[in-house]
């Protein structure tokens, strides 16, 4: 991997609770417990112990980053604050708290990054 463009964002993604009791065994495969941290810029979430994030709720979480790369407000689309939103897994399971810190970086297409080759 040859990472060349210095992200617009920052993301830290928290496990902030569980719908149906205080653990996941035997119905979150991945584990969650409240407290744990992802973080990431463009690439998939990880924890400080380099355990990816459920690809289930990525699915569901790329969208939120990209309309926060596109300039827009989480409020309004449900989120607590203009770069934080609240989200449930697609199994029900997990709540997770998504923040995003804007690093001061161009964005990448209109900061004049993007180049199609020829």
């Amino acid at each position: 991997m040859k990472k060349w463009y210095d992200e617009e964002y920052a993301w830290e993604i928290e496990v902030a609770g569980f719908l149906h009791g205080d653990r996941t065994e035997h119905y979150c495969r991945n584990g969650e417990e409240i407290g744990d941290k992802y973080t990431c810029t463009y690439g998939c979430p990880v924890n400080q112990d380099g355990q990816g994030i459920c690809s289930k709720v990525m699915l569901m979480m790329f969208p939120i980053m990209e309309a926060v790369r596109s300039g827009g407000d989480l409020r309004k689309i449900g989120g607590s604050g203009v770069f934080t939103k609240e989200l449930v897994c697609p199994d029900g399971c997990v709540l997770f708290k998504m923040t995003a810190k804007k690093l001061g970086n161009a964005n990448f297409h209109t900061g004049g990054f993007f180049e199609m080759p020829e």
